[in-house]
């Protein structure tokens, strides 16, 4: 087997008096796509706050291609729920974001945007602002901006958890076009359960805070996918599977 592109093991994570992580393990290998699922309040943004350096974790370790993970930076690219895009910027200038505050002069940062502009659908749109884009196309500038900081990981955090169930879909085909077309390597949250299984590669389930890893389940659905195959009869078992272990796990208050 090999090495992982990340290795978390037994990572715990106290606030004062709250533990919110009982101790994580989980792998993701390099060009894997992972999803996280868990109950409202398990932890999940906390594991991207430990990865993305914003906070420590208690105890436990992590490893990045092998080596011991001491400074994060330059390995993650983080897209969080909201699109976060500066309404006074341009499209054009929004996906550059990244790279500019890397250091990235402006003019050499545009030049490694523009051939990716088409790929994302907004060829034509470079001039526009974000009140004048759809929410799906703000999405995508968003993952633009966090894909072109050519970073060894992509971080999403429920990414497409603000949009209407359509817009919803329609860029969960998108994204799993674009990872077929990319490879990269990702690790996703969601509290999509078919979300999930459509895009996933494998999928962990963490428990009710403290979190812990309670379920893992490997996704052998073929690639590329459509909404068809989540008709078929394993895709099916899938989702039950994890639901059955979701709501096993949901903490008496959230039952």
């Amino acid at each position: 087997m090999s090495t992982p592109r990340l290795s978390l093991r037994h990572v715990a994570k106290r606030f004062d008096t709250l533990d919110v992580l009982g101790g994580i393990n989980l792998d993701v290998a390099p060009g894997e796509f992972v999803s996280i699922l868990g109950p409202s309040g398990a932890g999940k943004s906390t594991l991207f706050q430990i990865l993305t350096g914003a906070t420590t974790p208690g105890a436990g370790t992590i490893a990045f291609d092998g080596a011991d993970l001491t400074d994060p930076a330059g390995k993650f690219a983080f897209m969080p729920q909201r699109d976060a895009l500066m309404p006074w910027r341009r499209v054009i200038d929004n996906a550059v974001l990244g790279l500019e505050v890397q250091g990235v002069p402006r003019r050499e940062a545009h030049r490694r945007v523009a051939p990716l502009l088409e790929q994302f659908g907004l060829a034509g749109f470079e001039q526009h602002y974000p009140s004048q884009l759809s929410g799906g196309m703000r999405q995508r500038v968003a993952l633009l901006r966090t894909v072109v900081q050519d970073r060894q990981m992509l971080l999403l955090d429920e990414p497409f958890g603000a949009l209407d169930a359509l817009t919803r879909t329609s860029m969960q085909q998108w994204l799993e076009r674009m990872w077929e077309r990319h490879r990269w390597t990702a690790l996703l949250i969601t509290h999509d359960v078919r979300e999930a299984v459509f895009l996933s590669d494998r999928i962990y389930v963490l428990s009710a805070r403290p979190a812990r890893v309670i379920h893992e389940i490997a996704v052998p659905l073929g690639r590329p996918r459509t909404l068809r195959d989540l008709s078929a009869p394993e895709a099916t078992r899938i989702e039950a599977e994890l639901l059955h272990a979701l709501l096993g796990s949901a903490s008496p208050e959230l039952a």
